[in-house]
């Protein structure tokens, strides 16, 4: 029905759909679906070149029998103390699983996913090593390999806690405006290579236009997103000023 679980009728209709060469949109009217459910279910499940109905089906059934074996039996959840803004645990759990799996569809390995969608769904923005793994159910070590990678790219940052014992790890307010800092400069650094290679393979070849192209486009692209970076960090910076505390 529409809304509920895909079905594997539903699958065996998404893949005829591709096949066919029909956009997300109209896979999902004959459907009956959102658009954003097939979307999902595709790019979880091989993309649109690789998806197979059957396989998506034992997939997700295999995700399923995980959920299960890694769900908090009732002792576990009735543990859980209150939340101090009145807010239902579980509605909150839904949307920290949610904004994992869209960051995920971004390309972010589900780990590192994992890690943003937890800090970001907690009010005091940072959690330790050991809160991570806790909530995430995985091992330290899975932990560890993650926020090393995020704090590479300037997603979160590490600080000691208060008596100087155990790491914690952060999540602050500008931290898009790094991500897309980040953004432009590789993609100035990716403009300038093509740059050389044009000069180097000669702008008159086939190859030397292409990276030609390629280098004037991310070179704008790269200063566009710079500049409204800036831009909106300052706008937002300047509104939380105003904000009363």
């Amino acid at each position: 029905m529409p809304g509920g679980r895909l079905t594997q009728e539903d699958r065996r209709r998404i893949a005829a759909g591709l096949a066919d060469d029909l956009s997300y949109n109209e896979i999902a009217k004959r459907l009956d679906r959102p658009a954003s459910t097939v979307t999902r279910e595709v790019m979880r499940n091989g993309g649109p070149n690789g998806y197979q109905a059957d396989r998506a089906q034992h997939a997700t059934a295999r995700r399923a029998r995980r959920r299960k074996q890694m769900a908090p039996s009732k002792l576990t959840r009735a543990a859980v103390p209150p939340d101090p803004y009145g807010r239902d645990p579980e509605t909150l759990r839904g949307f920290e699983q949610r904004l994992t799996e869209l960051l995920v569809d971004t390309g972010l390995p589900r780990m590192m996913a994992g890690v943003l969608g937890c800090l970001y769904t907690t009010d005091t923005g940072s959690l330790t090593a050991g809160e991570l793994a806790e909530r995430l159910r995985v091992s330290p070590a899975s932990v560890s390999k993650a926020v090393g990678y995020l704090a590479a790219q300037g997603l979160i940052r590490r600080e000691r806690d208060a008596g100087g014992r155990r790491d914690r790890y952060v999540i602050d307010e500008d931290v898009w405006f790094r991500a897309m800092e980040a953004s432009a400069r590789l993609n100035s650094a990716l403009a300038d290579a093509a740059r050389d290679g044009a000069a180097l393979l000669g702008a008159g070849t086939p190859a030397g236009a292409r990276l030609d192209c390629m280098g004037r486009f991310l070179g704008h692209v790269g200063e566009d997103l710079a500049k409204s970076a800036g831009h909106w960090r300052q706008a937002f910076t300047a509104r939380r000023s105003m904000d009363p505390v």
